[in-house]
C-alpha cells in the first residue's frame, strides 16, 4: 500500500511466530521482502476462493480460472456475474446507454488507476 500506512497501520502482530509486527513492514515495494511467505500464499487462497465462487457463497457458479461469465451456462458478458450494483443489490432496473457510459467511465478510470499505479512503483523502485 501506499496511501493508507502512511496514516494508520494495524496494531500487533503480523507474524507472531517470526516476531514481526504490522509497524515493522515498510511502505511500498519493501513490503514485498518482509512479509513472510505464509502471509502471501493466504493472500492467493483468498483470491482464488474469491474467484471460484463468483462473489457469492450462496450458489457455486462455473467460473474461475480461465474462465469468466461468458462461458458459463447464463452466457453472462465477461466481468458481469449477474449480481447488480456493488455485488450485493440486483434491484436496479437496467438502462442500455446509461450502462455504456459507465462502463466506458469505468474502462476510463481503470486505465488512468493502472497509469497512476504504475508510476507510483516506478518512483518507489528508483527513490525508495
Amino acid at each position: 500500500g501506499y496511501f493508507v500506512p502512511e496514516y494508520t497501520r494495524f496494531s500487533g502482530d503480523l507474524s507472531p511466530s517470526l516476531g514481526i509486527k504490522f509497524s515493522d513492514v515498510p511502505n511500498g515495494l519493501g513490503a514485498l521482502s518482509q512479509v513472510p511467505i505464509a502471509g502471501w500464499l493466504q493472500i492467493v487462497a483468498f483470491c482464488g476462493l474469491i474467484e471460484s465462487t463468483g462473489f457469492t457463497f450462496t450458489q457455486r457458479k462455473q467460473i474461475g480460472w480461465m474462465k469468466d461469465a461468458s462461458m458459463t451456462s447464463e452466457k453472462g458478458e465477461p466481468g458481469n456475474f449477474g449480481l447488480g450494483w456493488i455485488g450485493a443489490f440486483n434491484t436496479i432496473k437496467p438502462v442500455p446507454a446509461l450502462r455504456q457510459r459507465k462502463l466506458n467511465a469505468e474502462l476510463a478510470n481503470g486505465r488512468l488507476a493502472m497509469i497512476a499505479i504504475m508510476g507510483m512503483l516506478f518512483q518507489n523502485g528508483t527513490f525508495g
